[in-house]
């Protein structure tokens, strides 16, 4: 049924006002019997009623199609449908799995660099078969991720000369290393793992900078000889800032001020910087730590709260450092949003504590029309929140180079969704509430180490795994991609993790997307309204209560958003991770979604990767004529799939994207452009 009359219903006074004289079929356009120019009840019902009204049920789908035919509600959509012109107008593409990618007919999309490529001029060629960690500092990076497209100064074109900002999250041994296979998860690490093999991985991760330009033919070429490549891993030296630089928490064997740490791993998400820096963010640290803590251990409730040890990487067996029995703190050192300056190699890369100690998905930010700068963060695991930070200060923007540490001092808050659709934004202040020293907390560094445990204090909303948080700057619109959370309840034992307004269905296999309002546009207003833009997964299977638009098409739905980009025309794209063949018999990719007007919550599929692919990392250039993305851990097995074998370095899903027998699958960006030059998606 839908949400307003029933079939049989009394209650008709949303037809009140139509004209005794409207007739079913024979007054419609459409009937040869019938040439006259007045109106059709397809174009009365679009005047008189809003088509989000129809298509959400509050005027009643069934008793129109009833009381005037089907014919006459489908010309009604018809005719809403030409006064509401797509914003998205390139024709869709399939969705479906394949080993190959696809983008959707009037694009191309090449490959532009993949792991193992060169960054450097004297980078050795990558060989599978013979890899060494110095090899590898000088090629780019695994499972590129989060993709930040910065314009190179001076250019004559913007738009066709610039700095890409590169995240490597994280590795796959098994489609790394020839012999490495998965072995029991009640084993630690893996089985055929070296120190060799390790090294070889903490060089693989953390960033990669590198130059891009178009060749005279309107291809996407490195600039292999740029002098501002870069390549930042595990163990580049790095500074600790903000209010947790040197708390005692923060200090080890190694660096006893606790100032300095090395490196950055698993960053997934990111942001840019109005005064040109790349914000890149440490999600999954867990993974990283190996060992037992012992129970009794200052660090332990601190620890638990984050997932630490894992005993995913076996790290700790070579360096003592990710041995939590040895090294207790050093897991405090990661956590953080860093702060890098791409166009200056010799810089040292800042971990912001500021902004909190979370598994950050992203940093994405925008001015405030108070000048300050406001940044939105999801905490990517199943029940964590959503923050923001404001700036205490405000953006010079006639001086860049005063606005250098601007991210050290601020106000970091957690949200709280009501029902009634408003939210309010809960400081993480110490001294206020309890965030005291009766609950442990000393100080505001101790705040942000513990910015979970803080955010639990205050009660923040347990959301179904928040990822990617970014403002629309054309609409001021905020928008939160929650992957999914397939342990939320409905009656359970524990009401913190039964289904709320913001997080409404139990079991969420497919996630959800909310939409943020700032009140006039203020972003750092303590109160916002919110609503769902669209639940995700297939609408034509009733019990996942999916809410795409009537428009969208069955290539057009998908599930696990988890990335977000908002082009220069201010149109929303998402990209999926988990939009699996086993949950969803389609493939990951890129599906661009209507915000607005009559055709909210429509979308369309632009790309998709191949077998074993996660989508990541979409990022325009100014002109809209180029769309960069990340294809990360093609070739993986689907877990979801019982007849699914184990994906190895031998027997990947894919060997994408090289197609040769001695060559794994390697993770690689993608240059999505027109055909003919143009706008992406038009």
């Amino acid at each position: 049924m839908t949400d307003g009359m029933e079939i049989g219903s009394n209650n008709v006074d949303a037809l009140d006002d139509l004209p005794e004289h409207l007739r079913p079929f024979d007054a419609c356009e459409d009937n040869p019997s019938n040439p006259s120019a007045n109106d059709t009840i397809g174009d009365i019902i679009a005047r008189r009623f809003a088509r989000r009204d129809i298509l959400k049920g509050a005027l009643g789908v069934t008793a129109i199609a009833a009381t005037t035919g089907l014919l006459a509600l489908q010309a009604a959509e018809k005719a809403i449908a030409a006064e509401s012109p797509s914003r998205f107008p390139f024709k869709e593409l399939e969705a479906k799995v394949e080993a190959v990618h696809r983008v959707a007919e009037g694009h191309q999309a090449d490959v532009l660099i993949s792991w193992g490529d060169a960054v450097f001029a004297d980078a050795p060629p990558f060989d599978p078969l013979n890899q060494t960690a110095a090899a590898q500092r000088r090629q780019f990076g695994y499972n590129n991720d989060f993709l930040g497209y910065f314009p190179m100064p001076g250019a004559a074109d913007p738009s066709a000369h610039g700095l890409l900002c590169v995240n490597h999250e994280y590795t796959n041994e098994e489609l790394m290393f020839p012999g490495v296979g998965k072995q029991d998860l009640k084993d630690v690490a893996f089985a055929r793992m070296t120190p060799e093999l390790a090294d070889i991985e903490m060089a693989a991760v953390g960033g990669s900078v590198i130059e891009v330009r178009k060749d005279g033919a309107g291809k996407w070429q490195v600039v292999k000889d740029s002098k501002l490549a870069r390549r930042i891993d595990a163990t580049t030296p790095m500074e600790i800032a903000g209010p947790a630089a040197g708390h005692p928490r923060m200090q080890t064997s190694a660096d006893p001020a606790g100032r300095r740490v090395f490196g950055m791993f698993n960053n997934c998400a990111g942001g840019q910087t109005p005064w040109g820096t790349w914000l890149t963010c440490e999600e999954n640290i867990n993974f990283y730590f190996f060992g037992k803590l012992a129970d009794d251990n200052p660090e332990a409730r601190n620890h638990r709260r984050y997932g630490i040890p894992s005993n995913i990487q076996n790290w700790g067996q070579y360096y003592d450092r990710f041995e939590v029995t040895k090294e207790p703190r050093e897991a405090n050192r990661f956590g953080w949003v860093v702060e890098i300056d791409p166009f200056d190699p010799a810089s040292t890369p800042k971990k912001r504590t500021a902004l909190g100690r979370l598994k950050h998905e992203g940093a994405a930010g925008i001015i405030n029309k108070d000048g300050h700068y406001v940044v939105y963060m999801g905490d990517d695991q199943r029940f964590d929140y959503v923050y923001r930070f404001v700036t205490r200060d405000k953006v010079d923007t006639t001086n860049i180079a005063a606005n250098r540490d601007i991210l050290d001092n601020g106000t970091l808050s957690v949200a709280r969704y009501d029902a009634n659709g408003s939210m309010i934004w809960m400081p993480l202040v110490h001294g206020e509430g309890p965030l005291t020293m009766a609950n442990g907390f000393e100080s505001q560094a101790e705040i942000v180490i513990e910015a979970r445990r803080a955010a639990d204090l205050l009660g923040a909303t347990k959301m179904d795994r928040p990822e990617d948080v970014e403002a629309n700057p054309l609409t001021n619109k905020v928008y939160v991609m929650l992957t999914f959370n397939e342990r939320r309840t409905k009656g359970g034992t524990d009401p913190k993790t039964d289904v709320n307004a913001a997080n409404p269905r139990a079991g969420n296999r497919f996630g959800h997307i909310i939409e943020m309002t700032p009140p006039d546009g203020d972003h750092a207003a303590d109160k916002f309204s919110w609503e769902i833009l669209v639940k995700c997964g297939d609408p034509a299977i009733a019990e996942v209560g999916a809410t795409f638009s009537s428009e969208t098409t069955r290539n057009g739905w998908f599930g696990m958003p988890d990335n977000l980009a908002i082009d220069h025309q201010g149109r929303l794209w998402v990209a999926t991770d988990g939009n699996s063949s086993g949950k969803t018999g389609r493939a990951d990719g890129i599906w661009g979604v209507e915000t607005e007007g009559t055709s909210r919550g429509t979308s369309k599929h632009l790309f998709r990767v191949p077998s074993g692919a996660e989508m990541c990392g979409p990022c325009f250039t100014p002109d809209d004529q180029t769309l960069f993305v990340s294809v990360q851990h093609p070739g993986e097995a689907d877990d979801e799939d019982p007849n699914a074998l184990p994906a190895t370095f031998e027997n990947p899903s894919t060997r994408w994207p090289d197609f040769k027998d001695n060559m794994p699958p390697r993770p690689s960006i993608v240059a999505i452009t027109r055909t003919g030059g143009g706008k992406i998606g038009t």
